[in-house]
């Protein structure tokens, strides 16, 4: 009689701590850790957009962007013990834009900084008291760019030919983009959790040169442009804490 009541007295604590150490409805979690950026890119030639009547496309041109590393901050909530909703935003990483084709000797032409801040919904599978949960997750993504600049005076100068004019600004095209989602989380302690993530961003821009070309008319305002197809896969390797 006594040996049953330990054993249903330990079944009790065990139940209990792992109630107490489950991701369940309710829970938030606050995570941090390192995000990689792993671009997928390619891009159309670089074309004369404006003003119409010297609208041009320059055959064996284009841009690519590099690789990016980044500190990323994410929050989960837990609606039930296997749907949470997650908002994660990075440190925005700064992309150098590089020439393709016949820009290719210049190497590095500019950069932009890039803001993505992302929702997902997501399905945690196996239990609340699992220690170590896969996911898999949809979501929405609105990215934009900042401080975009040209950086190569020698493209600017040499590539007229191509671009007639002088630089005056760049820009990137902003939009909205899903994302496509899959990871797991493992429990360390009662609160600390480990968690890897992958996602993709079927995400493409338009990025801007707008110049000054002079021509025997005077001044005219030219606006050059290439799509780029960046399109990154996103690896999201953090620690989390759970209040």
């Amino acid at each position: 009689m006594k040996l049953t009541r330990i054993f249903a007295t330990c079944a009790v604590l065990l139940v209990g701590a792992a109630t107490t150490h489950a991701q369940t409805a309710g829970n938030f979690i606050l995570g941090t850790g390192w995000l990689h950026l792993d671009t997928r890119d390619s891009s159309h030639p670089m074309r004369t957009t404006s003003p119409a009547a010297l609208a041009k496309v320059y055959g064996n041109t284009g841009a690519s962007v590099n690789n990016a590393n980044t500190f990323g901050l994410s929050g989960h909530y837990f609606f039930t013990d296997n749907i949470a909703g997650e908002f994660i935003v990075g440190i925005p990483p700064r992309f150098d834009l590089k020439g393709e084709g016949e820009y290719a000797s210049y190497g590095k032409l500019g950069s932009a900084q890039q803001w993505s801040p992302a929702l997902l919904l997501k399905y945690y599978f196996f239990n609340a008291q699992a220690k170590f949960r896969p996911y898999t997750g949809l979501g929405i993504s609105r990215v934009w760019f900042t401080d975009a600049k040209l950086t190569n005076t020698n493209f600017e100068q040499k590539r007229l030919y191509k671009l007639p004019g002088t630089a005056t600004d760049v820009s990137a095209d902003s939009q909205w983009t899903p994302i496509f989602n899959a990871g797991f989380s493992y429990q360390l302690t009662k609160r600390w959790f480990a968690g890897l993530s992958v996602s993709y961003l079927p995400l493409r821009t338009t990025a801007k040169i707008n110049t000054t070309a002079n021509t025997p008319m005077g001044p005219i305002r030219m606006t050059n442009e290439a799509e780029i197809k960046v399109n990154p896969i996103i690896t999201y390797l953090n620690v989390g804490y759970r209040f």
